[in-house]
């Protein structure tokens, strides 16, 4: 009988860090769901009875009055139009993005919203005011094809390669283009997708714990 130290590593049970379908998938469509739901509410509220007085709650740069519009630039819209346009990146990208949980999704669309937001009040042209879900779509998107690389997951990597095949022309709206549109929204927002995928991994990440030197009988 010999006494050899055993030097294996015991992990934790791995979290649910490389899910790529929402575990409730029903509760996360409602929630989804829900929230463009609530696009379409402020957008007639805006449009019957403020007369589009609303949109002038966005983000004014550079200025204190404007930063309120941090929180409501992303529920406010230019029309019916710019509306429908946004409303199909919201419902799937919103939807894959909950793969975590209600939780996560939360914590991951406070980080693209506030980063966004004040990337946008620091650094849009004087004298304007933006608004629009973009900076959120921006954010899922980037945060959906980088969080594998971070979390190590070839299917969240193979889902993040299908999203970039189809709504990877997108992420042109990062540089400067039509006047009409913000670039700096959509940069920002991106960025903020990118870091809320690296604290996603931070926080999901197994940790190993060594066990030993434990001395047994080996056979």
């Amino acid at each position: 009988m010999d006494l050899t130290p055993d030097t294996r590593q015991q992990r934790r049970p791995r979290r649910p860090a490389q899910r790529i379908w929402p575990a409730q998938a029903r509760g996360a469509a409602v929630v989804t769901l829900g929230f463009a739901v609530l696009l379409y509410l402020i957008e007639f509220v805006d449009m019957t009875v403020f007369d589009t007085g609303l949109d002038g709650y966005g983000i004014e740069p550079r200025s204190v009055s404007g930063l309120d519009g941090v929180a409501f630039a992303p529920l406010l819209h230019g029309g019916w139009e710019h509306l429908t346009a946004n409303t199909v990146p919201v419902l799937v990208l919103g939807f894959l993005a909950m793969a975590g949980g209600l939780r996560q999704w939360a914590a991951v669309t406070a980080t693209i919203w506030l980063v966004g937001g004040l990337g946008v009040w620091l650094t849009a042209y004087p004298n304007t005011v933006t608004i629009g879900a973009s900076v959120l779509i921006f954010g899922w998107l980037t945060f959906l094809l980088v969080r594998g690389w971070f979390n190590r997951s070839g299917r969240q990597i193979l889902l993040g390669i299908l999203l970039f095949l189809y709504w990877g022309g997108m992420l042109w709206g990062v540089l400067p283009g039509a006047d009409q549109v913000s670039w700096q929204g959509h940069l920002f927002g991106a960025i903020g997708g990118v870091l809320a995928a690296w604290l996603v991994s931070r926080t999901a990440r197994p940790a190993a714990t060594p066990v030993g030197p434990t001395f047994g009988p080996t056979v």
